[in-house]
């Protein structure tokens, strides 16, 4: 195996494959990346079993096809070491060692066989279809913050991903909950889908996000019973799904909050996340003392201090009621109006926070007691 790469192109590829391989594998071979160079293109594979990224790097200049594996985080540490844009000359040698050459620097890295490297061979071709980069990223990004950690209810620690349907309009949805907060998001599609619901694991959004980030375009989409395709123009991931029935998250929606208040995104999010700098870890609750368009904020913490702060907003009643600080700064630094609307119903029920900006995405908050 012999060819040559630009170093910019190999670092963003490699880069992706650090969020999928498993740094302390039990097994060496998921340690490693399998490199596959034939017809003047470039396939990189990494997976820890659960999940799969394939990366297409074409028009490359390959003398000798061939293919081996190697530890994926050397590999990267190194590339992204050399001089940006350079080239990177890439042979396997004789010796089973990966030889790389840029400007002064030689590397010798030692390789699995390539044979050793699991690879699964799925037909997805069932019920495809696509969707534009940028409203799968905000699906993902409107939710990811309110995935669950708790590891006892597994069926939480991903987003719900399903269909529904609002006065014949179809929509592809996505929920998630650590059952102290709520985010759901929707988009429109242009047209009737064949789509089982499924809850995507937090691993795979992640890494999914990190795809989308740099891509603008058509996403793929397949799904078979267990298992999820993206497809992007260079790259693809397969993850597995998490098993297990998401709750009905639709009677959490408070159905009764009349009492809204409205106020600037802006001077709320930096008011919150400053009198919230009192408290060390963010765990002290926000107190809200709300008055005919008078918020007044303040968290107190007994051994560092208090912080309060007054703002000028739009509400009608008189209520206290206490909140999370990081989860309003969560929610607050995912929408993209200049205001924030949040409805009460009373000091013990959840808020419903909704962004004018965005229709398609609602926000419920528990408060906290005390």
């Amino acid at each position: 195996m012999k060819f040559s790469v630009n170093q910019q192109d190999l670092q963003q590829a490699l880069s992706y494959c650090q969020g999928i391989v498993e740094k302390r594998s039990t097994l060496p071979i998921l340690s490693n990346i399998l490199l596959d160079a034939k017809n003047s293109n470039l396939t990189i594979t990494a997976t820890d079993l659960d999940l799969i990224f394939i990366h297409h790097l074409n028009n490359i200049e390959v003398s000798e096809d061939g293919k081996t594996t190697t530890t994926s985080s050397i590999m990267y540490d190194i590339v992204r070491k050399f001089t940006s844009g350079k080239k990177i000359k890439l042979t396997l040698n004789d010796k089973n060692k990966l030889h790389l050459e840029s400007e002064k620097s030689n590397f010798n890295l030692n390789c699995i066989n390539s044979s050793e490297f699991p690879l699964t061979d799925e037909n997805f071709s069932k019920h495809e279809f696509s969707i534009k980069s940028k409203q799968l990223l905000k699906l993902l990004n409107k939710c990811k913050f309110s995935i669950s950690n708790d590891e006892t209810r597994h069926y939480l620690s991903g987003i719900y991903i399903h269909k529904t349907e609002v006065e014949d309009k179809n929509y592809l949805t996505a929920v998630a909950t650590d059952s102290h907060r709520m985010s759901i998001s929707k988009i429109r599609l242009d047209q009737e889908i064949e789509f089982k619901p499924i809850i995507l694991p937090k691993k795979t959004i992640f890494q999914l996000c990190a795809l989308l980030d740099n891509y603008d375009g058509e996403v793929k989409i397949s799904n078979i019973q267990s298992k999820i395709k993206f497809e992007l123009k260079d790259s693809i991931l397969i993850s597995k799904l998490i098993d297990g029935k998401f709750p009905n998250y639709v009677q959490v929606i408070p159905k009764n909050n009349q009492k809204k208040l409205e106020i600037d995104l802006k001077i709320f999010l930096n008011s919150v996340d400053r009198v919230a700098s009192v408290s060390l870890d963010k765990k002290d609750g926000v107190k809200f003392h709300l008055t005919k368009d008078v918020l007044n904020l303040s968290v107190n913490n007994t051994n560092s201090g208090e912080g309060k702060e007054t703002l000028g907003v739009k509400f009608d009643y008189d209520l206290e009621i206490s909140f999370n600080s990081r989860y309003l700064i969560d929610v607050a630094s995912q929408l993209n109006g200049d205001k924030i609307e949040i409805f009460f119903n009373d000091t013990g029920s959840p808020a419903l926070i909704k962004d004018p900006g965005d229709f398609d995405s609602i926000f419920v908050i528990m408060p906290m007691k005390g």
